[in-house]
């Protein structure tokens, strides 16, 4: 929360080629806001109770309406409808979203979702459905099954392969990985998918964590990088753990990265050109 312009300033300027991300952060986050609605700091302590009668759904300390965020279900509903009915990967998907705002339908310009289809980088959410997005296609599939008609769909598997295909249409690879869960696991899963599809990809040569998760409770997102490597995913020469929130340090890191300036002289690969979009 409040690094997403870190993130689309990052795309940009050239400093990340692909996105790995929760649906909570691309959507219920990035899409909601550039449809011109807000998310809100509370004040102090109140009963959820309240907020339910006042349909105010509460993010720890941060507030949203309800109503607005039905609004985001149903405009990703109308992006369904306009869409041919087949099954699409979430990075196809996304690109249709942030085209759909690139036709003039982004009431706050400047969104992650828009700027990584302006510079052809693909956003993947390996989860999608478990976010706004799912109420949306929730409600095409269904009014669709009603009409007799054929719909619309996210084929998980299709995001494996076409995040696989851009590790080894990359080669050298670095992951910079805020947080865990899903999104973690993903991204470093490619170089197991390659090697299984007899491909000889190169482990991940660079790889940075931040996370405040004890590695004591053995999850998902609070394994180490080193723990990574044997699985074959990353390599521990250029690896590191960051332990610490992120909204301390990820405004630092980018801002490090932008002033040092090897962006300027790095082209932009573009990878949504593997697919045509």
């Amino acid at each position: 929360g409040g690094c997403m312009h870190v993130y689309r300033d990052m795309v940009k300027f050239g400093m990340i080629d692909a996105v790995v991300a929760t649906g909570a952060s691309i959507v219920d986050m990035d899409f909601f806001e550039a449809l011109g609605f807000k998310h809100y700091q509370a004040a102090g302590e109140v009963d959820d109770n309240v907020l339910r009668e006042n349909y105010i759904d509460r993010i720890y300390d941060t507030y949203i309406d309800e109503e607005e965020l039905q609004n985001c279900d149903h405009t990703i509903l109308e992006i369904c409808n306009r869409l041919e009915p087949r099954a699409y990967s979430s990075r196809e998907f996304i690109w249709e979203m942030g085209k759909w705002l690139s036709e003039g339908n982004a009431k706050k310009p400047g969104s992650l979702i828009q700027t990584a289809y302006e510079e052809g980088v693909p956003i993947f959410c390996p989860a999608f459905v478990d976010s706004s997005a799912g109420f949306g296609l929730v409600k095409h599939q269904k009014e669709r099954i009603a009409e007799g008609k054929p719909y619309l769909m996210i084929d998980a598997v299709a995001d494996f392969r076409e995040l696989t295909d851009i590790k080894i249409a990359a080669g050298v690879t670095g992951l910079f990985m805020v947080g865990g869960g899903v999104p973690k696991n993903f991204a470093q899963d490619t170089v197991v998918c390659a090697e299984i599809l007899g491909i000889d990809a190169e482990m991940h040569k660079y790889a940075v964590q931040i996370t405040v998760a004890d590695v004591r409770d053995g999850a998902c997102s609070s394994s180490t990088l080193k723990e990574a490597a044997s699985w074959g995913k990353v390599q521990t020469t250029h690896e590191q753990m960051v332990f610490a929130e992120a909204t301390t340090v990820v405004p630092l890191i980018g801002s490090d990265a932008y002033h040092r300036g090897t962006w300027k002289n790095r082209d932009k690969r573009r990878w949504a050109k593997l697919f045509g979009k």
